[in-house]
């Protein structure tokens, strides 16, 4: 994770969101988003109730952005999160991993208390 590009939102004072997103997981995701049926819209990054931890990551393509959305670009990639999961995910890293046995998105949340097996659920 040598090349990481952290990017606050656009307006800068908007929820104070820091989050890093490595050159692989923008890869990924673009290529990903432009074989979507939503390829003119962005890569939403969220936190739903739910999982075994109590709350769930979610990522997932978009094309409706929302009036409270903060706007990030990592390597061409448009980001958008709402301005609830910013409280949630400030300080993450989402990586990509093609390894064999590992393969698929990776978030690291060094605020998260605890964190289930399979990485998709955590508590703080």
């Amino acid at each position: 994770m040598d090349s990481l590009e952290v990017i606050s939102s656009n307006a800068g004072s908007q929820a104070g969101l820091t989050l890093q997103l490595t050159e692989a997981a923008a890869a990924k995701g673009l290529n990903l988003l432009a074989k979507s049926e939503m390829a003119e819209g962005a890569l939403r990054v969220a936190v739903r109730d739910g999982g075994c931890s109590g709350m769930r990551y979610e990522l997932l393509f978009d094309v409706e952005q929302r009036e409270d959305d903060i706007r990030l670009e990592f390597f061409g990639l448009p980001v958008w999160v709402d301005a609830e999961s910013a409280t949630y995910l400030d300080g993450i890293t989402i990586d990509f991993s093609d390894e064999l046995n590992d393969a698929g998105f990776k978030i690291q949340n060094p605020k998260a208390s605890e964190t289930c097996g399979c990485g998709e659920s955590f508590a703080l």
